[in-house]
């Protein structure tokens, strides 16, 4: 959108060579920025863009690199009209334009490159090359967008001007040193065996990426011959002062065909809700007691030292006819409560994450082959799944024992593993393990947020064809069927 003009007035690239320039970036016509909004709206709204991405600080050489780096792919660009003195040619093709020789030429090339004026890089399908420039022509765009390049097979980044390449470099390489800062900083901050793990990922060039496999149909309501009986079974949304997952895991357990009734513990302190006129708890996450000195162990002493909450979780957990899950703080309250759930000896407690820092990721997991009463018929699957925890390293070290714990689901890599290696492993726990359930499967704790991920529209990522419901859905139906 700077139609040619290629300013370099306070670019990333002048500031590097220790200089200011004359001429800034401007908005030199609003009715063009209002035009290149439509038109990718547009195009957006019709399916035709592949990626997208902003020219701004380092000028298109950033730009195009952060987009390889994010695709873990290369691409080979030219800059032949790009680099040309008025390039502002309605033709959408790059050219030879081998006459204009010299300084001057690599100058323009360099401002082609590195100016930071108005504009953006849209990546889009070769056989729909010529309907996006159309869409651009109708808005007036036609002579400031150009067909610039590819994506290619070697994993290279290159530029190429005149039919010669002019740059070239793995693609592997120039990530790393983008992102050589940031990993020193963290190597200081966080912990540093954490930090080289995370960095030395860019070296995988063969990463598949995530590659979830569903074991079933997640837009099967398997609940809803339930549902349409008209019953709705009582689950209290349990929560303590600082959670923030309430409104996510009523909502899902309304949609599983429960009454979720918001219960707070001051509640059942006070005597104003009683345990015994529920099926279910949910005990929720997020930051109870401002996720400080062991929030979800102070939780779980909330209940273990009044004499009278005691006795009323001991009784609820001895009952045949409840379930009960721990999600993040909740997941650590109810891990302190082992005590007093049937069969939960062998559960860990959840400490401090191997990093030493809030993990707030989306990471892959499996679900294991378990008794669950959340996962049943889910064993094998491998999906995404939304992390925010800083104390969530399953520990056997004070209590517990890996040996009889019943996993029921696990850290994996992209390539299906379970592992303990950062960050697809984002807490260190052994063996990857994030959730573990009772003989029984009534009661279960997972460390991961399912309740944020109920919805395909929740993920980060999710692969083409996902309808509404995510794969984490079929845990609160399963809880449901179960109720009967």
């Amino acid at each position: 959108l700077g139609r040619g003009k290629n300013r370099m007035g306070a670019s990333a690239l002048a500031q590097v060579m220790q200089q200011l320039g004359n001429d800034a970036p401007d908005v030199d016509s609003p009715e063009d920025l209002k035009a290149f909004f439509a038109a990718i709206q547009r195009l957006n709204g019709e399916g035709k863009l592949l990626a997208y991405h902003d020219r701004s600080d380092g000028g298109l050489f950033a730009t195009l690199c952060e987009m390889a780096f994010a695709g873990h792919c290369g691409f080979t660009v030219s800059l032949d009209i790009l680099a040309m003195e008025g390039h502002a040619s309605d033709s959408g093709e790059a050219k030879n334009w081998t006459t204009q020789v010299g300084e001057r030429r690599n100058e323009m090339t360099l401002r082609a490159l590195f100016n930071e004026e108005l504009g953006a890089v849209i990546q889009v399908r070769v056989d729909q090359k010529s309907d996006v420039m159309n869409v651009l022509r109708s808005f007036n765009l036609g002579a400031c967008s150009h067909i610039i390049g590819k994506p290619n097979e070697r994993d290279a980044i290159e530029f190429m001007r005149d039919a010669k390449m002019i740059f070239t470099q793995p693609r592997v390489e120039l990530q790393r040193l983008w992102s050589e800062t940031s990993w020193r900083i963290a190597r200081l901050r966080d912990n540093p065996a954490c930090a080289d793990a995370e960095y030395d990922r860019i070296l995988d060039a063969a990463d598949p990426g995530m590659t979830p496999r569903l074991a079933f149909d997640p837009q099967e309501d398997i609940a809803a011959p339930f549902i349409n009986t008209g019953a709705r079974p009582r689950v209290a949304i349990l929560r303590e002062q600082g959670v923030n997952s309430h409104i996510e895991t009523a909502w899902v357990m309304h949609k599983s065909g429960f009454e979720a009734v918001d219960v707070h513990m001051s509640d059942l302190i006070a005597g104003r809700a009683r345990l015994d006129d529920f099926k279910g708890f949910i005990a929720v996450g997020g930051f109870s007691y401002g996720d400080v000195l062991g929030a979800g162990e102070g939780w779980a002493k909330t209940i273990l030292f009044n004499a009278g909450l005691k006795e009323a979780f001991s009784g609820f957990f001895r009952r045949n006819d409840t379930f009960a899950l721990g999600i993040c703080n909740g997941c650590q309250m109810m891990s302190n409560l082992k005590s007093i759930i049937p069969g939960a000896e062998a559960w860990p407690k959840f400490t401090r994450n191997k990093s030493e820092q809030f993990e707030a990721r989306f990471a892959m997991v499996e679900v294991a082959d378990s008794p669950s009463i959340f996962f049943a018929g889910m064993a094998g699957t491998q999906a995404p799944i939304a992390v925010a925890h800083g104390e969530g390293r399953a520990d056997f070290a004070q209590t517990g024992d890996i040996g009889k714990a019943i996993v029921a689901m696990r850290w994996i890599d992209n390539r299906g593993q379970a592992t303990e290696t950062y960050p697809f492993n984002p807490n260190g726990s052994p063996n990857g393990i994030t959730s573990v359930t009772t003989p029984d499967g009534r009661f279960t704790v997972l460390m991961p947020h399912a309740e944020r991920v109920f919805r395909t529209v929740q993920h980060s990522w999710h692969p083409d064809g996902w309808g509404e419901d995510a794969p984490w859905m079929r845990m609160f139906r399963n809880a449901r069927i179960w109720v009967g």
